[in-house]
C-alpha cells in the first residue's frame, strides 16, 4: 500500500471562504452579462438579422445548450475524480478556454448560413466548456456546507457577489463596449468585451480553487479510494435522485421563472431605454441602481430566511416582484416610476437568487435520506436546466415581442410608435410577471420540505453512516 497519505478534510468554513466565496460567480456573471445585455442587440444591429431570424438563432443555440444541461452534474458525479477532487478540480481545468470560445459568439464571419453557424457554434461550445466549472462550483455548497447555517452562508455570499457583478458591469460594460468600438470598430466590440471579461472569470474561478483547498477528499492510496468514490453514482442512482425527489422537480419548475425574469428583463432593458425612454444613456444608470438593489436583496435574504424560513421568503419576494412588474407595465411611459418599480423587482430577485440555491441543497439532503446515495453534483447540476431554459425563453420572448411590435433596427427612436413601446413593455414587465405567478403557486402548493424536516433527515443520515 502506498505510504502517501491524503490531507485531512477541513471542517467548518474558513474566514477566507466565508468572505470571498462568490468572487468566481462575480466573474462568471460579469462575463455572461455580455450575452444577457447585448446578444440580441448584436444579432439584430451588428449581424443585421431580422428579429425573427435573430430569435431563431438564439433559440437554436439555447435549446441545444438546454438539452445537454443535465449532463454536467451526471458526469461529475459518475466519473473518477481528478487530481484535486471530484468538484474542485474543474475550477482550474477548463475556465482558461472560455474567453477564446465565448468571443466567437459575437463575431460575424461571412454571411447567411455561415454566419449563423459560427455564432451558434460559439454559443454552444463556450457554454459547454464553462458549465463544468459552474456546476462544480455550486455543488461545493452542499459538499462543504455541513450545516444549514454554513450552506446559507455560502449561498448568501455567492449570491451577493453574483449580483454585485451586475453593478460592476453597469460601470464597466457600456464603457468597455464604447472603448472597443472606437478601437476595433462596432463589428468587433462585443467579441472583445466577451474575451476580456472571460479572462476575468477564469482568474476569479482560480481564486475559488484556492479557497476550497483541503475541503475535498483526494485519492491518495488504495484504502482511500473507497472514501473518494463512495459518492460515485450509477445511472440508476441518478434517475432515482430525480424521480424520487418531487420537491426537486417542483423547485426546478419554479426556478425557471427566476431565470426568465433575469434574462428577459435585462435583455429588454436596452430596447426600453432606446425606444420608450428615448435616452439610451439611462441604461447605465438603470443597470447601476437596479443591480445595487439586487445586491441589497442578497445581503438581507439570509436574515429574513432565518425568521420566516427560506421557502416562505422566496414566495413572499416572488409576490413583491410580481406586483412591481404589473404596476410598471401599466405605467410604462413614466420612466422614473418604472426605474423605481423595476429596481424593487430586482431587489426581490436578489433575495430569491440567494434563497433558491439553499432550497436545492435541502433537496440534496432529502435525496440522500430517501435513496441512501449522495447525488450532490447531479442535483446541484440540475440547477443549470432552468437557467438554460430561461436563456431559451429570453430569445423567444424578445423575438416574439419585437416581431409583434414590428421592430426593425433602422427605426428612429425619436419616432418610435406606441405599438412598439407597448410591445417592449409586454416583454420587459408583463410576461416575466406571469411566469413568476406560476412559480408562487408551485412553491406554495408543491414544495413541502421544512427546516425541521431537513434537520430530521440529516440526523438520520448521520446515524445511518
Amino acid at each position: 500500500m502506498s505510504q502517501e497519505k491524503k490531507q485531512s478534510v477541513r471542517e467548518g468554513l474558513s474566514t477566507a471562504l466565508k468572505t470571498f466565496y462568490g468572487v468566481g460567480d462575480c466573474g462568471f456573471t460579469l462575463m455572461s452579462n455580455v450575452e444577457t445585455y447585448y446578444f440580441m442587440k448584436f444579432l439584430t444591429d451588428i449581424a443585421k438579422f431580422a428579429p425573427a431570424t435573430a430569435g431563431t438563432i438564439a433559440t437554436i443555440a439555447s435549446v441545444i445548450d438546454a438539452c445537454i444541461s443535465w449532463v454536467y452534474g451526471a458526469i461529475l458525479n459518475s466519473i473518477k475524480p481528478k487530481k484535486w477532487g471530484r468538484y474542485r478540480s474543474w475550477l482550474i481545468l477548463l475556465p482558461w478556454l472560455v474567453p477564446f470560445l465565448f468571443a466567437f459568439q459575437f463575431l460575424k464571419i461571412g454571411d447567411g448560413v455561415l454566419s449563423m453557424v459560427v455564432i451558434i457554434a460559439g454559443f454552444v461550445i463556450s457554454h459547454f466548456v464553462w458549465n463544468f466549472p459552474w456546476v462544480a462550483n455550486v455543488s461545493l455548497i452542499a459538499i462543504v456546507g455541513k450545516t444549514a447555517d454554513d450552506r446559507a452562508q455560502l449561498a448568501a455570499t455567492r449570491s451577493a457577489y453574483g449580483n454585485f457583478s451586475k453593478v460592476i458591469f453597469g460601470w464597466v460594460g457600456p464603457p468597455l463596449v464604447a472603448l472597443f468600438a472606437s478601437i476595433l470598430g462596432e463589428q468587433n466590440q462585443y467579441a472583445a468585451v466577451a474575451f476580456v471579461l472571460g479572462c476575468v472569470m477564469a482568474v476569479l474561478y482560480f481564486v475559488h480553487f484556492k479557497l476550497f483547498e483541503g475541503y475535498e477528499t483526494v485519492e491518495a492510496d488504495e484504502a482511500e479510494v473507497k472514501v473518494v468514490t463512495k459518492d460515485k453514482t450509477s445511472g440508476k442512482d441518478l434517475i432515482s435522485a430525480l424521480f424520487q425527489n418531487p420537491p426537486l422537480m417542483i423547485l426546478m419548475l419554479a426556478d425557471f421563472a427566476k431565470w426568465m425574469f433575469n434574462f428577459v428583463v435585462n435583455g429588454f432593458a436596452v430596447y426600453y431605454f432606446t425606444f420608450v425612454a428615448k435616452n439610451v444613456a439611462m441604461l447605465a444608470t438603470f443597470m447601476l441602481v437596479s443591480n445595487i438593489c439586487g445586491v441589497a436583496g442578497s445581503y438581507i435574504a439570509k436574515s429574513i430566511a432565518k425568521k420566516i424560513s427560506t421557502r416562505s421568503t422566496t414566495i413572499l419576494f416572488f409576490v413583491i416582484m410580481i406586483a412591481s412588474l404589473v404596476i410598471a407595465n401599466f405605467t410604462y411611459a413614466n420612466i422614473m416610476l418604472v426605474m423605481v418599480l423595476m429596481s424593487i423587482a430586482m431587489f426581490g430577485y436578489g433575495v430569491v437568487h440567494t434563497c433558491i440555491p439553499a432550497l436545492y441543497a435541502d433537496t440534496v439532503i432529502y435525496s440522500e435520506w430517501k435513496t441512501k446515495k449522495n447525488a450532490a453534483g447531479w442535483i446541484s447540476g440540475l440547477q443549470n436546466l432552468p437557467l438554460k431554459i430561461g436563456v431559451v425563453a429570453r430569445g423567444v420572448v424578445i423575438a416574439f415581442c419585437l416581431s409583434l411590435a414590428n421592430y426593425n433596427p433602422d427605426i428612429d427612436p425619436a419616432s418610435a410608435s406606441v405599438e412598439l413601446q407597448k410591445g417592449i413593455a409586454l416583454g420587459f414587465m408583463l410576461i416575466p410577471a406571469i411566469a413568476l405567478g406560476f412559480s408562487v403557486l408551485l412553491l406554495f402548493f408543491g414544495f413541502k420540505i421544512t427546516r425541521e424536516k431537513v434537520d430530521q433527515y440529516q440526523a438520520e443520515i448521520a446515524a445511518r453512516n
